[in-house]
């Protein structure tokens, strides 16, 4: 029978116009750019430590300024945005990368290449933020947003798959092409961003200014809290207690400023919002433990397994599936159970996925690895997505860039925690004879540290299930603002 007229405009609703889509594009690309960065460095740094005769030290700060550009200025980067103008802020720092990324393939010295990823990590800070907030402020609240999201997700989460594979290749080439590639791909982004992305009207002068007090606690709260973990694993406890109890000192000096200050950095009433609350410890747990599962994979494969960088990228390819579920299968299933137990599914999955993986021995075939792989890539593309419109529905639309800040900067501090955690468990647990026999013991003992992390993610999901299920209200987490339409999901098979 053929569809009435209302249906039919209904079902328009739900689909994005060519506007809507270039945007769409053009921060995928920029979010893509950002995780496929990060993946293709994880991979080229034995490369880079040959190549320019870096200590192991050296080595772990070139990670380790990314991480403390990125994470420490990333509120600061979401409150820019929605004051100073999201374009603006999106096309001028999309530049910095650009520039310092090429910066980081001609370095000679440890130094430049540090210099290089740190500014590439603060410019990162500024536009991811940003780029979220130009889709939730460009499309509207419902349906076509949640679908862009979703997109959205898929590619960022394809991104920290897909490197590892693309940055194995470059690597074989040249490891300065691991620097280079995103040059050229920044480039195009830029010129596609121009024309595409709207001019939207100029915040109007409020007479509030950017935090400054807020920002330089909080900044530096982050960084050294990062510091401090990165730093556990070969410094004494008293520095490490010390740095910790300092980074505790300042967060709390920032809680005071910004519950006095008439222009806060953050305004701490969003956090009276428990589907973000719950989102980002959600996305914390759930980063730090893929982050950490990966380290601990590359190192069984390439240590213990004398694999190639190359036969390792191809062994975590099939993590990438979620770049094709994530847009196909979340939406459908965001729409008949909403987004709290898409979460929680994808997180017991991921937990299910590591748990496999403990198994892994000194001759274990990839076959019966490949379980752990797959079932990795399903969970993060049911996790990823979700977590995303948790993190920004209902927020106010002066608000989006702080709420996409808070969700980014929970996930790259997950990935920071998740990779010291992981590391100082292994060298804790390995032996000091580095037989294989410890060497694997070493890896194992570290596995249960993805393992316990999306389970405690899956405890504080759970509560979001719980109250959506039994309060009745229109939670926007619980895919009441997804209907099946949006997704081409028949009605009838979505109730």
């Amino acid at each position: 029978m053929p569809s009435s007229p209302s249906t039919q405009q209904s079902g328009a609703s739900h689909r994005l116009d060519p506007r809507a889509w270039g945007v769409l594009v053009v921060m995928c690309g920029a979010i893509f750019l950002e995780g496929i960065d990060v993946a293709m460095l994880n991979v080229a740094l034995p490369s880079i430590r040959a190549d320019l005769g870096l200590s192991t030290g050296a080595l772990q700060w070139v990670m380790s300024a990314y991480v403390l550009g990125y994470g420490g200025f990333m509120l600061l980067g979401g409150r820019a945005a929605d004051l100073y103008g999201r374009r603006r802020m999106f096309l001028f720092w999309l530049l910095v990368f650009l520039l310092f990324s090429g910066l980081g393939g001609l370095a000679t010295e440890s130094w430049m290449l540090i210099l290089a990823r740190f500014v590439t990590g603060v410019a990162a800070a500024f536009m991811t933020p940003a780029g979220l907030s130009i889709i939730t402020t460009s499309i509207p609240e419902g349906p076509q947003r949640n679908r862009a999201l979703l997109v959205y997700a898929g590619i960022a989460s394809g991104g920290y798959s897909l490197g590892l594979v693309v940055g194995g290749l470059l690597t074989a080439i040249d490891w300065r092409w691991v620097f280079f590639a995103p040059v050229l791909f920044a480039l195009v982004l830029l010129i596609a961003a121009v024309p595409l992305v709207p001019r939207s009207a100029r915040p109007e002068p409020t007479g509030q200014g950017v935090d400054l007090a807020g920002a330089v606690t909080v900044t530096s709260a982050l960084m050294l809290l990062v510091l401090a973990v990165e730093r556990a694993t070969h410094t004494s406890a008293v520095q490490t207690v010390g740095t910790f109890a300092a980074s505790l000192a300042l967060l709390g000096a920032f809680l005071v400023i910004e519950s006095r200050s008439r222009s806060p950095l953050v305004r701490l009433g969003i956090l009276r919002s428990g589907a973000l609350v719950r989102a980002n410890i959600a996305g914390l747990l759930f980063l730090a433990a893929f982050f950490g599962f990966q380290f601990v994979a590359v190192l069984y494969l390439q240590e213990l397994r004398g694999w190639s960088t190359l036969e390792t990228s191809l062994a975590l390819l099939a993590v990438s599936v979620d770049i094709v579920l994530a847009p196909l299968l979340t939406p459908r299933l965001v729409a008949r159970y909403g987004n709290p137990r898409v979460i929680l599914g994808g997180l017991l999955l991921a937990a299910v996925s590591y748990a496999l993986f403990l198994r892994i021995g000194p001759d274990t075939t990839y076959a019966a690895m490949f379980p752990t792989v797959i079932i990795l890539g399903v969970a993060f593309a049911l996790v990823y997505g979700p977590l995303t419109i948790a993190a920004t529905d209902g927020i106010e639309e002066r608000e989006q860039g702080l709420a996409g800040g808070l969700l980014y900067t929970s996930i790259q501090f997950g990935a920071a925690l998740g990779l010291s955690v992981v590391t100082a468990v292994n060298v804790a647990a390995t032996g000091a004879d580095g037989s294989p026999e410890s060497m694997l013991d070493g890896y194992r003992a570290a596995l249960l540290v993805p393992l316990a992390a999306v389970v405690v993610a899956a405890v504080v999901t759970a509560f979001g299930v719980r109250r959506a299920s039994g309060s009745g209200d229109a939670d926007p987490t619980a895919g009441a603002d997804l209907p099946a339409a949006a997704v081409g999901v028949p009605v009838e098979s979505a109730r």
